[in-house]
């Protein structure tokens, strides 16, 4: 008969009594054991890199280091240990933060304690877990993220320049740019111009990497080549009358 895996908890709070109310519930599981507990941040690395528990519960805010450094530390020296912030309230920014700094879970002071032991359990386990009222804002905080307009993507350019850019990162010809909006090639040349000294770039080529990079055009896998690129410019200066080949 295979033994049961104990799970070693650090607990980390600045008030005594909640500690002492999450340790009393803990002492009543089999297969978890509170190793220690600390009551700052600074505290709470010092006993991490001491214990190497598998699991940290950390209060968000104390004395000292926050619970978002505190994490940042431990998880920087202790990788394979899962850390759980614990916290009053459900804060999307500190949320964030504390991803970034290595938790894996975080859970509200308010949660069952159902949901607190789900939660040890899989942040044991390697996984990342947050409680369903966490979870909710983090997902609204997600569906509410827009993607970046594009006029504020090269905010230096015209709503027209922006046009002609797109053209341009789907490797059109003045030409073609020009019967697809309605414009001369003159015009088309003078708009491609002002685009390459905007951006910066010193030819054609350079301003269809740009604009890629920045989601303009088509650069999937089967995008067009410089070399293309470059036919399509010489084309065009026999249509045109000698456009620069730059332009």
């Amino acid at each position: 008969m295979t033994a049961l895996t104990t799970t070693r908890i650090l607990l980390v709070d600045d008030h005594r009594y909640f500690r002492d109310g999450v340790r009393s519930f803990f002492e009543g599981i089999s297969t978890m054991e509170v190793v220690g507990e600390a009551g700052d941040g600074d505290a709470a690395v010092e006993m991490a890199l001491a214990l190497k528990p598998d699991v940290i519960l950390m209060d968000l805010h104390m004395p000292g280091l926050t619970g978002i450094e505190a994490t940042r530390h431990i998880a920087h020296a202790l990788p394979t240990t899962g850390i759980i912030i614990m916290t009053m309230f459900e804060e999307i920014e500190s949320v964030l933060a504390a991803l970034r700094a290595g938790a894996r879970g975080y859970i509200l002071k308010s949660a069952s304690e159902e949901e607190l032991l789900r939660s040890v359990q899989a942040v044991a386990n390697g996984e990342a877990l947050f409680g369903p009222a966490i979870a909710k804002r983090l997902m609204g905080f997600i569906s509410d993220v827009q993607p970046a307009n594009s006029t504020q993507i090269f905010p230096e350019l015209t709503l027209r320049e922006r046009e002609v850019l797109a053209m341009i990162a789907d490797e059109k010809s003045n030409a073609e740019i020009a019967r697809g909006m309605n414009l001369n090639v003159k015009t088309v040349r003078n708009h491609v111009s002002s685009i390459l000294v905007k951006l910066q770039v010193i030819d054609r080529r350079d301003a269809i990497a740009r604009a890629r990079a920045a989601g303009f055009g088509g650069s999937g896998p089967g995008a067009s080549s410089g070399v293309e690129s470059g036919h399509a410019a010489g084309d065009e200066r026999g249509k045109d009358g000698g456009d620069d080949a730059s332009l």
